[in-house]
């Protein structure tokens, strides 16, 4: 199973069980919103927990996937955040090792968020020719600022956790977990539904506002400074149209007009190509029938 449901008292734990980094593929998706359905339908459970196995949250949408019908197969990626977005119980994101992607944009959909230190966040799309699909360019710029999430989003590096909760106003992280993450992801869980039994509403980021001041020439300057640094890539173009559209547009059709690029995107031959060339890297680097972890001689 790529997921498992677990009880924790009167908290249900949702656990990503994709090795090696917990990928969005279909049938964790699918796993997702039946373990949700299956919190929601329980009385005993008060909040859901969402996190990760192994070395992290996760790595994003399963790459191989990308251009096959399982890509847009229900539940979509939207469509799970959509039903985590809406649960009418608090549900936590407890990230760690790496939230990148879809994983990020999972976290993002979620009532709250908790991580680890040392946690690398992310959305890189743009290092394989597309922007984020599943709502990063509308929802990070509403808990991180125009302009973080806009260099995030255009040069695709991870930044640590910590870093990200240390910014003033920032709105991503609600708590830094000292300790055993999901220890701390339960308690505070059973803390948050316990202020949402008293009618407490649940947050949402994409109710979030989101503005910046002189918004029009700052957008302008940042594209000319991406005609300049990749002007033979059209994704640094598109995720700043993309981020444009979170303060100029409603929320949905912010994220309508951010899925329609996503998917012009996947098909274009750029996208395609570096694609090829970050799935040719991964397979150089492994060799048939040679178990992982042989010792590597020492070559003088």
């Amino acid at each position: 199973m790529s997921t498992s449901y677990s009880i924790h008292g009167d908290v249900a734990v949702i656990s990503l069980n994709n090795p090696p980094v917990n990928g969005l593929g279909f049938e964790t998706r699918r796993g997702i919103t039946e373990c949700l359905a299956k919190a929601e339908l329980d009385a005993a459970v008060k909040a859901v927990v969402i996190v990760g196995s192994g070395r992290g949250f996760s790595g994003g949408a399963d790459i191989n996937e990308f251009g096959s019908p399982k890509a847009f197969a229900e539940p979509n990626l939207l469509s799970v955040i959509f039903a985590v977005e809406h649960c009418l119980k608090p549900v936590t994101a407890a990230v760690h090792g790496v939230c990148m992607g879809g994983g990020l944009e999972l976290a993002l959909g979620c009532h709250y968020r908790v991580a680890a230190k040392g946690c690398q966040v992310a959305l890189p799309e743009v290092k394989i020719g597309l922007i984020p699909g599943a709502g990063g360019t509308q929802r990070l710029p509403r808990v991180l600022g125009v302009e973080t999430a806009l260099n995030m989003i255009v040069s695709g590096e991870p930044v640590l956790s910590e870093v990200l909760a240390g910014m003033p106003g920032q709105k991503l992280f609600d708590q830094i977990i000292e300790g055993d993450l999901l220890d701390g992801a339960v308690a505070f869980a059973r803390a948050n539904a316990t202020s949402h039994a008293h009618h407490k509403p649940l947050p949402r980021v994409r109710d979030l506002k989101v503005a910046h001041p002189n918004s029009d020439a700052y957008f302008q300057f940042a594209r000319n400074t991406a005609a300049a640094v990749a002007k033979h890539f059209p994704a640094p173009q598109r995720c700043i149209d993309a981020v444009a559209a979170s303060v100029s547009k409603p929320f949905e059709e912010g994220i309508a007009f951010e899925r329609a690029n996503f998917v012009e995107l996947m098909w274009s031959p750029e996208s395609r190509a570096l694609r090829h060339a970050f799935m040719a890297e991964r397979a150089a680097s492994k060799i048939a029938d040679v178990p992982e972890h042989t010792p590597i001689r020492d070559i003088k």
